[in-house]
């Protein structure tokens, strides 16, 4: 018996005349993540990717686990390969499911037929298989409604695939296809998960952090690498961009008012992030806002801080709450990393009494003391770039 892994399209297959490049991007994202893995044969017929180890190092188990986080599939299992004829078919059922269908009480099988030319139709596969499964396994009994396992046998073009339970895939479509963004990262539970979100709807992600030593340690800035990797485990190798940015939070905090200080800073740092973006080839900022749950998330606040940004700027947890984010980072994987109590930059500064609702005229009415030009030109220069490796 060779086993495989299936892979199954998701959205991809609802493409048009493009679909092709969704296809192709999604071959190529699937290659680089089993590198290091052993040989593969990787091929795609009818909405169906077959990776098939092609040496004994392969690692199987490995592969299903980088698999698994890859956007654009639907869902993967581990399958049995075996010829076109119903005896191999069923020995290989009866013996590669063998360990599921002892522990379970009732099942059902399901047939697909692809190849027409196949003798027997779904409905008498279905049959047969059945019969010879309850045969072979005397604690079973046929639940087509509810059952504890089901059989799966799909007839293929080129050989015949049995296999159990598929695992639920990352979804989405492939990253790569849906542009390059640059998302604003810090250390909290909210950015990594707009940048997960983001690079699952195919953008390829550019990181902006911004660090304020002396005021924040490294620690925190490794937080922030660590947290990238988890969130590069979905999004592949990502480039980060680490800004300091204490001078210009010293020069805001010295030259305007206290009240206003927040919506600045985000101000200041839409700026930076967006000349970043601009010489990376990005086409969007990225951001964890979710709209109001803190003072600089109010819809008046938000609307000040576009104000300073030309590039459009997608906020995909906006409708979110925190519960709702909290489990999200949960599944990426990122939540515990994120509550780990390291200061960022946004922290270090918070005004007592921020103002919620900024109006746009005296914003940039107090913005004006500043030469937020040289500032950004200043914070740009001094950047420091970090390739993100997705974890091993």
């Amino acid at each position: 018996m060779k086993e495989i892994i299936l892979l199954k399209l998701g959205e991809v297959v609802l493409k048009g005349l493009n679909r092709h490049r969704f296809e192709e991007a999604l071959l190529q994202n699937i290659r680089r993540r089993l590198a290091g893995l052993g040989q593969f044969d990787v091929r795609e017929r009818q909405s169906t990717i077959c990776v098939s180890p092609r040496s004994e190092d392969a690692d199987l188990f490995s592969a299903q686990e980088r698999l698994s986080k890859v956007f654009g599939l639907a869902s993967l299992t581990r399958a049995c390969e075996v010829e076109k004829n119903m005896d191999a078919i069923l020995n290989a059922a009866a013996e590669y499911l063998r360990l599921p269908l002892s522990g379970v009480r009732t099942f059902k099988v399901e047939s697909k037929r692809s190849d027409k030319k196949f003798p027997l139709n779904s409905p008498q596969i279905c049959n047969q298989a059945g019969s010879f499964l309850l045969s072979r396994f005397p604690n079973l009994k046929v639940d087509v409604n509810h059952p504890d396992y089901t059989v799966r046998i799909e007839i293929r073009d080129t050989a015949a695939y049995v296999h159990g339970n598929a695992e639920r895939g990352a979804g989405g479509i492939p990253v790569g296809t849906g542009g390059k963004a640059a998302v604003l990262i810090s250390g909290g539970i909210d950015s990594p998960v707009a940048a997960w979100m983001m690079a699952r709807r195919g953008v390829e992600l550019t990181a902006v952090h911004f660090a304020s030593p002396p005021y924040t340690s490294e620690r925190a800035e490794q937080k922030v690498k660590d947290l990238l990797a988890r969130v590069g485990a979905w999004a592949g190798r990502i480039t980060m961009f680490t800004v300091p940015f204490a001078k210009a939070q010293e020069q805001l905090l010295a030259n305007c008012p206290e009240d206003l200080f927040t919506v600045l800073m985000r101000r200041l740092m839409m700026r930076c992030a967006e000349a970043i973006a601009q010489k990376e080839g990005c086409g969007a900022l990225i951001t964890g806002e979710s709209l109001g749950q803190v003072a600089s998330q109010t819809l008046e606040a938000i609307v000040c801080t576009d104000a300073a940004a030309q590039m459009p700027v997608f906020r995909p947890l906006i409708g979110m709450d925190k519960r709702e984010i909290i489990d999200m980072a949960n599944r990426i994987g990122t939540y515990e990393l994120s509550i780990l109590p390291y200061e960022d930059c946004c922290t270090v500064f918070t005004p007592k009494h921020p103002r919620t609702k900024p109006v746009l005229k005296f914003v940039e009415q107090a913005e004006s003391a500043l030469d937020c030009g040289a500032l950004v030109e200043e914070c740009v220069a001094h950047a420091k770039m970090t390739r993100i490796a997705p974890p091993k």
